[in-house]
């Protein structure tokens, strides 16, 4: 039996045929609010289901308990809110009751908002609540402050005709990964998150992980992103090439998740927990410095706020891992639960130090990734 959907029933605000040609028909004569690639994601997000019970953007009263409480109104644990950022301009446009189209960047019609109403959201309390610090160096809080404080709330409907993942073939909604599970007679299914190529280490956890379940599913983020991050198709040919030969094969799937990274650390592991419970997962990978940026969060600090809200409402299992390495005294991957070597025999290689690397030039070593990983990295940085 699957676990529920966060909230209890998986949203569904997509629409098809005939109603998608009333949405365009329609939209001709509101008002319009243009979205950015990040919002376009929670757009795409909320329509699938992948944030239930979210069947729209957050209004004041929803987004002020996420970012002063951890929680919706109703009590379920939340992370980071969901809001839809708009200009003087197109809030001006709107008023309660009335309907506005939702424009993507490439200017196509991505859906229709029912207006419910509009607020100015305090920008540095968000930034303070939800991302711990209002330095405008920290990605995140950069990103909040670009799109402005006035914000729309209202429930949605979905009909951007184009796939906004870049990766049609693998970007599986909530309820096909869920279909996909029951096909392979997966009960119980593990959720790693990743917005970086997979080494040495995060296989290691991937691999302790499916000791415990049935299945895993690598689910890399390929929504927006920081600009030294390595690109999504890159990421996706070194998952290939990893899946194919290491792993077996009828105990893991590769889909992709289009969201956008926002770089809250802890909060945002809570965020992704969500999404992954949406899709089907049992449990979550958490790691090192989950969803971090520089030095802003500790190490472990993803990990602790699992233990800071109601895990009964989260309703997924968060798998708590050690900063895993390569342990020169034994040979393999190990933490510091299981390897007896001294600092001088571990190999911690960070994405940021092996990024260094390639830019150089330089092949990152064995005890990192695996051959066929560095050679789609190498011929990536050489291109």
């Amino acid at each position: 039996m699957s676990l529920p959907a966060y909230g209890g029933t998986l949203v569904d605000r997509t629409t098809t045929g005939g109603r998608t040609a009333e949405l365009r028909s329609e939209a001709a004569g509101l008002p319009t609010v243009q979205l950015g690639e990040s919002t376009l994601s929670d757009l795409y997000l909320i329509a699938v289901g992948a944030l239930s019970p979210l069947d729209g953007f957050m209004d004041q009263t929803t987004w002020r308990s996420v970012v002063s409480d951890l929680q919706l109104p109703s009590g379920l644990p939340w992370g980071v809110p969901i809001v839809l950022p708009c200009t003087a301009d197109e809030a001006a446009s709107v008023s309660d009751g009335v309907r506005a189209a939702l424009i993507a960047p490439n200017g196509d019609l991505a859906g229709i908002i029912d207006v419910t109403g509009r607020f100015d959201r305090d920008v540095a309390a968000e930034a303070a609540g939800v991302y711990g610090t209002e330095d405008l160096e920290h990605p995140g809080v950069a990103a909040i402050h670009r799109t402005g404080p006035i914000c729309l709330s209202g429930r949605i409907e979905y009909c951007y005709a184009a796939d906004i993942s870049g990766f049609p073939e693998a970007n599986l909604t909530p309820a096909q990964t869920r279909a996909a599970f029951a096909e392979r007679g997966w009960e119980t299914i593990v959720a790693f998150q990743t917005r970086n190529p997979i080494h040495r280490a995060h296989e290691y956890l991937q691999k302790c992980a499916l000791e415990m379940v049935d299945g895993l599913l690598i689910h890399p983020l390929v929504g927006e992103t920081k600009s030294d991050d390595i690109p999504a198709d890159v990421r996706m040919e070194c998952y290939e090439v990893l899946l194919d030969k290491y792993f077996v094969k009828d105990r893991v799937m590769l889909s992709v998740l289009p969201a956008a990274m926002r770089y809250a650390g802890p909060r945002e592991a809570i965020h992704h927990s969500i999404m992954r419970r949406n899709y089907g997962c049992t449990h979550f990978i958490v790691g090192r410095d989950h969803a971090g940026v520089g030095s802003y969060y500790g190490t472990y600090d993803a990990q602790k706020i699992f233990d800071e809200i109601d895990g009964a409402a989260l309703g997924i299992v968060p798998l708590k891992f050690e900063h895993a390495f390569y342990c020169k005294l034994t040979g393999q991957m190990s933490s510091a639960k299981t390897s007896p070597s001294g600092p001088e025999d571990r190999v911690f290689l960070s994405g940021t130090k092996v990024r260094e690397m390639l830019t150089r030039g330089e092949r990152p070593p064995g005890e990192f990734t695996r051959p066929e990983v560095a050679d789609v990295l190498m011929k990536a940085y050489r291109n």
